[in-house]
């Protein structure tokens, strides 16, 4: 799928943001080549609590900003800093006004849907979108997430507060950012949700809210259930790992993002 998906939008564009740009292109190219483990590895910090949390349904909205400044992503340590006496933290998460008490898939039957899986596999049932899009349907685990690729430093600092404020204004539903791995190059990886991946225009419209927050990195999409059922890169199933990617268009007029789909029916 090519072309301009979303009505125009005004935005100002810095003077680094070409710059910006290849360089977050190069991140997703990278993260690409990873193995099916290393993938799992950098997911799973996002994964394992404790978390720090802004909730926009019982914290004044004055008060983000002070959060922000006390907890940047890359001097928020995901194995702590015994030295400053800092704790572990394993992701940095920010909650809208449209995030449910019960999101979609907190009630799911992750089980079940392992089980089913792994049944799929021995019956040597072709594994495809289809059919993992079938087995979320049934098992209602359709959430998904917009994920972002960040250098340390300014980089993740900043386009953490551009999603943050969109969730907090009500843009965006809920999103999430690792940590940073002190001694480490390891990137950030941010995760902005939506609620059902099957929904392709409710997948866009995330799409078109995230762009309209400032952010014009390249962008890949994957449904929540690929992680439960452990499909990453590189995976012994040959299915491509994000269902979508999004590249913001600076040379086009109006600019915006071009989505294309990485599965087929």
């Amino acid at each position: 799928m090519h072309g301009c998906l979303f009505p125009p939008y005004h935005s100002s564009i810095p003077p680094r943001a070409k710059s910006f740009t290849m360089d977050c292109e190069r991140a997703v190219k990278k993260i690409d080549k990873m193995t099916a483990e290393k993938c799992a590895a950098l997911m799973a910090a996002l994964m394992d609590p404790p978390w720090l949390e802004f909730d926009s349904r019982d914290t004044p909205h004055s008060e983000l900003q002070p959060w922000l400044e006390a907890h940047r992503p890359s001097s928020v340590f995901r194995y702590g800093d015994p030295d400053q006496g800092l704790e572990p933290v394993g992701s940095i998460v920010v909650y809208g006004s449209k995030t449910d008490d019960q999101e979609p898939g907190d009630s799911a039957d992750v089980d079940g849907l392992q089980d089913s899986w792994e049944k799929l596999q021995q019956a040597g049932v072709p594994l495809t979108f289809s059919v993992i899009k079938r087995l979320a349907l049934d098992y209602e685990y359709l959430t998904g997430s917009w994920l972002i690729f960040l250098d340390s430093g300014f980089k993740v600092d900043h386009a953490w507060a551009c999603i943050s404020r969109a969730v907090v204004d009500g843009r965006l539903r809920s999103a999430k950012v690792s940590p940073s791995v002190k001694g480490s190059d390891q990137k950030h990886v941010m995760c902005i949700y939506s609620q059902d991946f099957t929904n392709e225009e409710d997948v866009f419209a995330v799409d078109g809210a995230i762009r309209a927050a400032g952010i014009k990195c390249p962008m890949l999409y994957k449904p929540d259930v690929y992680t439960y059922l452990g499909i990453y890169r590189r995976n012994q199933w040959g299915l491509c790992p994000t269902i979508y990617e999004s590249k913001f268009d600076l040379q086009c007029t109006p600019w915006c993002s071009r989505i294309i789909r990485r599965f087929e029916e």
